[in-house]
């Protein structure tokens, strides 16, 4: 295990975790919203790459609007009006996209420096505590993001939260990925495993309808470049309803989510969760002021992001999946990533 400090945020101590996994991959975690910095894996020749987007400076990370590789919460994504209503009370949020809450809001998990509770070669769990009124949100929540490798060398992320409070909880990470390592991604492949998904009204709020994805752009239940069918110029930013049944994976029940190939190189992802959404977001607003690793600017299309999670507006939508969390109970998110590459 390698833990250091690398800044300061607010007179904090950030601290990055460097994680090892079979195979030669590797990954970097950072305390500041306990952020998935860096994913190390292999093309068809077995050349490793970074396939995360972000940055080499922690205070490119600090200023970034984009959520690069964050644990969004309390609830990601997007609340209509931020407000909600539970149990007959009106919940205001803190809005920070217009008259929407984005991602938890301005002061969200993505923005707290969280604090390792333990942490060894392969694997890392990090916690913070939100307090009753955070953003808006009613309860006190804990919660909790385990990064790890098994020995199969998949690699692991968990979200964990408890209420004191009925509350709502959609803790999602917020990676962008990139498999060729740089450039844009519009030629790589992307299958996701759903026969529909939620349309979106002029503010990105779901509309409550669920719309099956056979002949629209939304179709990639086969393997296809992501520029083969847009919805518009600026790409996907939608919810996507996932279809198949759960599995066993590891000591886990989860369904396939998605897999992502870059053709050129072989390498390859595939993404499992045990929630019943995945936002594909294409990075249509990336641009080239946000610079990226290795002096190169991300550029738009730079990465994209695959975030399982419960749908958008799901607390304003009662016939969406609920993401209610009652005290005694426990929220748990899991992701499974894959790495084998194609093979010649």
């Amino acid at each position: 295990m390698n833990v250091h400090e690398i800044g300061h945020v607010a007179g904090v101590a950030i601290e990055e975790i460097t994680l090892t996994g079979p195979g030669g991959l590797s990954a970097r975690i950072l305390t500041f919203g306990a952020r998935l910095a860096a994913l190390n894996a292999p093309d068809r020749s077995g050349r490793m790459a970074d396939i995360v987007v972000g940055h080499d400076r922690l205070e490119d990370w600090v200023a970034s609007t984009t959520f690069a590789g964050a644990t969004c919460g309390r609830y990601s994504n997007r609340i209509g009006q931020g407000r909600f209503v539970l149990d007959g009370r009106v919940v205001n949020l803190t809005r920070n996209e217009g008259e929407n809450q984005l991602h938890g809001g301005p002061e969200g998990f993505d923005r707290k420096v969280w604090r390792i509770i333990s942490a060894s070669d392969r694997a890392v769990t990090l916690a913070l505590t939100s307090p009753e009124g955070d953003m808006g949100y009613p309860g006190r929540v804990e919660a909790r993001a385990t990064y790890r490798f098994d020995a199969e060398g998949r690699f692991w992320i968990v979200m964990e939260a408890e209420t004191t409070a009925p509350t709502v909880v959609n803790m999602v990470n917020h990676a962008y990925f990139n498999m060729a390592g740089q450039g844009a991604v519009l030629d790589q492949h992307l299958r996701i495993a759903a026969g529909h998904y939620t349309p979106v009204d002029d503010r990105l709020i779901p509309t409550g309808e669920v719309l099956s994805v056979a002949g629209t752009p939304f179709d990639f239940s086969q393997l296809r470049p992501i520029a083969q069918a847009l919805p518009g110029p600026m790409g996907f930013d939608h919810n996507f309803c996932l279809s198949e049944p759960l599995l066993p994976v590891g000591d886990e029940l989860l369904r396939p989510a998605a897999e992502a190939v870059d053709p050129a190189s072989g390498r390859r992802m595939e993404i499992w969760t045990n929630k019943p959404g995945i936002q594909f977001y294409s990075g249509g607003y990336l641009d080239d002021s946000l610079p990226g690793k290795g002096g190169q600017p991300i550029g738009q299309f730079g990465g994209f992001a695959l975030e399982t999670q419960f749908f958008p507006d799901s607390p304003n939508k009662p016939q969406f999946p609920s993401a209610r969390l009652e005290p005694g109970q426990s929220y748990r998110h899991v992701m499974a990533f894959d790495f084998t590459p194609l093979r010649p």
